[in-house]
């Protein structure tokens, strides 16, 4: 940790309750008052708090906050909402005169723990709106979090600390969110809980990009993935996959080419014709990069990633960034929020399919290759084939040519004729002449060319934005 000293939660809520300018209110649905519990047993919490509260009955809760129209109570929408109305009714309640020079905040959470057949482990939405300073605009910290422990006792004294951490963290490293987030976890252990996703807002945040935000919840070992939208916001896998039929691609993106397009609308267009029952309602395709391949360069280049982010955003997609190297990780993954009956497809090109045959990939698993295969080739899972030109023979790859090891070519061959595995049919046959590395060599080196293998808008993304090292400057004195 990057903080001088990790303070016990206990220490933490004293140190807010003796700062005689934060002032604000608590409201804790689902499990208990844990956190602002810290804040009662601590001292001096009435100069600090204002009202804590926990609408646990439902229709309390309606009462307060309004109807949801789903049914569904643990959701950044009600956590949204509860912030809103209890900021609203401090400001309105609080006399101005009395409190001047307070900074005020709101602290919510609406969870659900470990149920009592243990089935489910239990997830919540945590969210403080707060000001820096008094009299300032009001700055937001939004996050999900997994738990993991096998008790609710445990689980919500694990929010309790969680709660002080946030609160803590917001008045103390509001200049840093990096040191924030790290401070989330003081006194706690990454197997006791999981934060698959955050977002900052305000005046406060406003440099701050929260795509980096969830790579350093990935880099921290806080997650195993996060996701983030076109307009680069921050979402909950959870919330976008949930019952979706999912259709993924794996790359690296740098930068995205015609070839990645190409493997992603044929292959979705096989996807489609395979499975009539999908419709742009019930799917959702995903653009994939693993943590792994981010570091190829060695350390992460975190404007690297964003040059990627960027282009993908452009294009209207949604990201994928996890730590699942091997592919059926990545369906173990998927299989969480999908049903029975909702299908997954990938579409990838032949090299990844015979890395996807190597042995030393699954050393980890008592069952090796065969138990990583059960999982990533499931009754619903297809891999959608692009084929590799190879340069030097003129040969096309595909499924029918590919050769694996050996003592695996039955292996192959029964995946092959039971349909897990497709060639895709209409690619463009251009676009297998294009190899992302000498686009990047031609980009660094000034040369042209390498525009047009490109999909419309990104090459000019690429020269207007200086992105994947183009230096303006130094191309024009060479030209």
């Amino acid at each position: 940790m990057s903080h001088i000293r990790e303070l016990t939660p206990k220490q933490k809520a004293l140190e807010i309750n003796l700062e005689r300018k934060i002032y604000g209110t608590f409201a804790e649905i689902g499990a208990g008052q844990e956190t602002v519990r810290f804040f009662y047993r601590a001292g001096g919490a009435s100069g600090t708090l204002a009202k804590a509260m926990s609408a646990y009955d439902k229709d309390f809760s309606d009462a307060i906050y309004g109807r949801e129209d789903d049914g569904r109570y643990v959701t950044e929408e009600r956590l949204t909402k509860m912030l809103d109305h209890e900021m609203k009714l401090m400001i309105q309640r609080l006399d101005k005169e009395q409190h001047a020079g307070k900074a005020f905040f709101c602290y919510a959470n609406t969870v659900t723990t470990i149920d009592y057949a243990k089935k489910y482990k239990g997830h919540g939405w945590v969210g403080l709106r707060f000001q820096a300073s008094a009299n300032e605009a009001y700055n937001d910290i939004i996050l999900h979090v997994r738990f993991n422990e096998n008790s609710a006792q445990l689980q919500q004294e694990t929010l309790g600390v969680l709660g002080v951490n946030l609160i803590y963290g917001a008045y103390h490293f509001t200049d840093n969110p990096r040191e924030l987030m790290e401070s989330l976890y003081d006194s706690l252990d990454k197997d006791q809980i999981e934060i698959d996703m955050i977002n900052f807002s305000g005046p406060r945040f406003q440099y701050v990009d929260n795509r980096l935000m969830s790579l350093q919840l990935l880099r921290h070992g806080m997650t195993q993935a996060v996701m983030f939208g076109p307009d680069g916001y921050n979402v909950l896998p959870a919330d976008l996959l949930y019952r979706k039929n999912i259709f993924a691609v794996r790359g690296s993106f740098r930068p995205v080419t015609n070839v990645n397009i190409d493997m992603q609308e044929t292959g979705l267009e096989m996807f489609k014709r395979d499975n009539p029952e999908i419709s742009d309602e019930n799917m959702q395709v995903v653009f994939e990069i693993t943590l792994t391949n981010l570091k190829l360069e060695g350390e992460i280049d975190e404007r690297d990633f964003l040059n990627r982010a960027d282009i993908l955003c452009h294009l209207g997609y949604h990201v994928l960034i996890s730590n699942f190297q091997e592919y059926y990780k990545l369906i173990d993954y998927f299989s969480e929020y999908t049903r029975n009956r909702t299908q997954i497809g990938l579409t990838m090109g032949v090299n990844n399919l015979l890395d996807v045959f190597k042995e030393e990939y699954y050393s980890d698993l008592s069952g090796g290759i065969m138990e990583a295969f059960g999982k990533l080739f499931k009754r619903n899972v297809k891999v959608y084939l692009y084929p590799y030109l190879d340069t030097d023979s003129g040969e096309l790859l595909n499924s029918n040519n590919l050769k694996v090891s050996d003592h695996l070519k039955e292996l192959y061959k029964y995946f092959k004729h039971n349909n897990r595995i497709e060639d895709i049919e209409n690619f463009n046959p251009e676009y297998l002449k294009i190899h992302s590395r000498q686009i990047l060599k031609l980009i660094s080196d000034c040369k042209t060319g390498w525009e047009d293998k490109l999909p419309q808008d990104v090459a000019s993304m690429i020269l207007e934005r200086g992105l994947f090292g183009y230096d303006a400057e130094k191309c024009k004195f060479i030209q």
